[in-house]
């Protein structure tokens, strides 16, 4: 199994959700969180005043799969998050050693 963590634009949320929906993917998590990467944050300017932003608002989507799913996993966030500028995000892609089920105590694909 394998645990797959996407950081992408917030407004790009929608389209993953439904292309991992697609291809039959059921659940996910979602969080808000801020960060930054090669955009390296940037400046705005409130009530006259010139402040740096340094970590930029994204949401970061999780999804435990089956080993089998990953390649398509993959290329649905890839596609639907992309819009070809910088700050589109990232994917890691990491091995789940076990999942459990804490309503039925379901262990393994089972619980995914």
């Amino acid at each position: 199994m394998k645990l797959v963590t996407a950081i992408i634009k917030p407004f790009k949320l929608d389209d993953v959700r439904e292309a991992l929906s697609e291809i039959s993917v059921q659940g996910m998590t979602v969080t808000e969180v801020k960060g930054f990467g090669r955009q390296k944050g940037h400046t705005e300017l409130y009530r006259g005043a010139e402040y740096v932003v340094d970590f930029l608002p994204k949401v970061k989507v999780e999804v435990a799969i089956a080993d089998e799913h990953l390649d398509a996993v993959i290329e649905a966030i890839s596609n639907a998050a992309n819009t070809g500028k910088v700050g589109d995000g990232k994917i890691f892609i990491s091995t789940l050693d076990d999942v459990v089920r804490i309503r039925t105590g379901e262990t393994g694909g089972e619980a995914v």
